[in-house]
């Protein structure tokens, strides 16, 4: 029986060669498929993320349709020499597309976006790469750069650090490329350059941003020319020790937090200088410090969102401005 595709009067491709052929065939539309539905579940943040996101999944697919149509026209039947090629290859593309399902991020909610409007005390905004929440009489002395949680919408943080800038600071939330901070780690320095008129900076971070803000925090702590007056650590440790430092620094938590949990807050206080200072927000969870939903392997909150955004906005406000004392 003559095996689809098979040219007239060729010799029939064995099994091998049509299971590869079809292979390369399912492969390519799931190249079209899974990127597509990533697509949708990311909803509006293939607009207000980071482009390369979205550029991933559109090259993804045009190159997945391009390979598929191009297998359509020829024979199933594969040179030998390229079996090994199309397994690799194969194996590859499967990472590629469970690594799209698992970029998916998380979007904001309310009240951020809310937050996200312009007004009378604070004008908002947005580019490519970061959002700015400059307060009504621009760009003061001190701007609090802030990074976000791994794959956790920019605009998640609106709210809980708006307050900062109706009282005079600006706030700078990247916009990380992949939604991953440590893909952002030149965004502080960028920040800076945009913003040259402020003369200091308060870095900061959600979960692995607050990983990234400390590494910043180590890397410009003894530079005159770009200073950096304290570290701001949402539900965050750093990875490295930064004890000798003497920055200022304040750790918020939750009690209830299922990911940076009370023991490992506990266990990072070695790793920060000797007055570093901790507050616990009571009954509050990981997901908590920004607007984005629920999280997975997140704890249960005993107080209500809203409650803990007041204190974590309050708390973080009373940091920055007794810098500036």
């Amino acid at each position: 029986m003559e095996q689809p595709n098979q040219p007239q009067g060729a010799a029939p491709a064995s099994r091998g060669n049509v299971a590869f052929g079809w292979l390369t065939r399912i492969m390519a539309a799931a190249g079209i498929l899974v990127p597509a539905i990533a697509a949708i579940f990311t909803g509006d943040m293939l607009v207000h993320g980071h482009p390369l996101y979205t550029v991933f999944l559109g090259t993804t697919m045009l190159i997945s349709l391009a390979v598929l149509i191009f297998s359509l026209r020829r024979p199933l039947a594969a040179p030998k020499g390229l079996k090994g090629l199309r397994v690799v290859g194969a194996a590859a593309v499967a990472l590629l597309l469970a690594g799209f399902c698992w970029l998916i991020p998380s979007s904001a909610v309310e009240p951020a976006l809310t937050a996200m409007h312009s007004d009378s005390k604070v004008t908002v905004t947005e580019t490519a790469t970061d959002v700015v929440l400059t307060p009504a009489g621009g760009d003061g002395q001190t701007g609090v750069f802030f990074q976000p949680g791994a794959l956790v919408d920019s605009r998640a943080y609106a709210a809980v650090l708006r307050p900062l800038a109706e009282s005079g600071y600006t706030v700078v939330i990247p916009k990380q490329p992949l939604n991953i901070a440590f893909l952002a780690m030149t965004a502080f320095e960028s920040a800076q350059m945009k913003h040259e008129s402020i003369s200091s900076w308060v870095v900061g971070g959600h979960s692995l941003g607050g990983v990234a803000a400390a590494s910043d925090a180590q890397t410009f702590a003894f530079d005159a020319e770009r200073p950096i007056s304290g570290l701001l650590l949402f539900a965050s440790y750093p990875s490295s020790d930064m004890s000798s430092t003497n920055m200022p620094v304040l750790s918020l938590s939750g009690s209830e937090d299922g990911l940076a949990t009370p023991e490992k807050i506990q266990d990072s206080k070695p790793l920060l200088p000797a007055d570093a200072k901790f507050l616990q927000i009571q009954g509050g969870t990981h997901a908590y410090f920004g607007d984005y939903g629920t999280q997975h392997g997140d704890g249960t909150a005993t107080i209500s969102h809203d409650e803990a955004r007041s204190q974590i906005s309050q708390a973080s406000l009373d940091f920055v401005s007794s810098l500036q004392k």
